[in-house]
């Protein structure tokens, strides 16, 4: 029972509901909370069908299917969120919505790269080496259930505040975007020189 809540505090702690807010508050603040649930539902939907491939499969993804190396992926994940890291520091939060499409269409978005990443995906792998499949798998539809519930809560939250305290909260979210930001850009450099070293292991 130990093991299973430690995987879920691992895969919890890389989903972290209270910086996807951040990224999301430009969806947060155009869509009603009915439809903030159905386009995050949908997005937590693709993220736990592809967390539980990795689960089930492990690296052979990427080793067997793909025929790349797990470190290709950690390299332009680690390009894909520098690339959001600077957006936010030289344009605020709301810069990743250029990242993405109309708010009707953007579970995918919201998917990948802000739920699904070399972090969270790794976790993953780990997670299916250390249970069976019928237990990883739970652990990591519980994980993403944990962490959509939180964000739709944290939705709930803003829209309550926010019609009497909007400047404080628009302040708020963009000072905790462009901290973030700092964040963001640290683990994608590490993500890239991970990906760097494991490449250079091989000459």
């Amino acid at each position: 029972m130990t093991d299973v809540f430690t995987s879920t505090a691992l895969l919890l702690t890389l989903l972290n509901p209270f910086l996807v807010i951040v990224y999301l508050v430009d969806v947060v603040q155009k869509l009603e909370q009915k439809q903030f649930r159905r386009v995050l539902t949908r997005a937590g939907l693709i993220a736990s069908t592809i967390f539980c491939s990795f689960v089930i499969l492990g690296d052979k993804i990427f080793t067997g299917v793909m025929q790349v190396e797990f470190a290709s992926f950690q390299i332009f994940g680690g390009i894909v969120f520098l690339l959001i890291g600077l957006q936010f520091v030289f344009r605020g939060p709301t810069a990743i919505e250029g990242l993405r499409g109309e708010s009707e269409h953007i579970s995918g978005s919201i998917a990948m790269p802000v739920l699904i990443g070399p972090g969270t995906i790794s976790a993953c792998v780990l997670i299916g080496k250390r249970h069976e499949p019928l237990v990883a798998c739970t652990i990591v539809v519980t994980a993403v259930f944990i962490c959509l519930a939180t964000i739709i809560l944290l939705k709930f939250v803003h829209d309550r505040v926010n019609q009497t305290r909007e400047a404080l909260i628009d302040r708020y979210i963009e000072i905790a975007g462009r901290i973030t930001a700092l964040y963001v850009g640290t683990v994608s450099i590490d993500m890239i020189m991970q990906g760097l070293r494991t490449w250079s292991d091989k000459f």
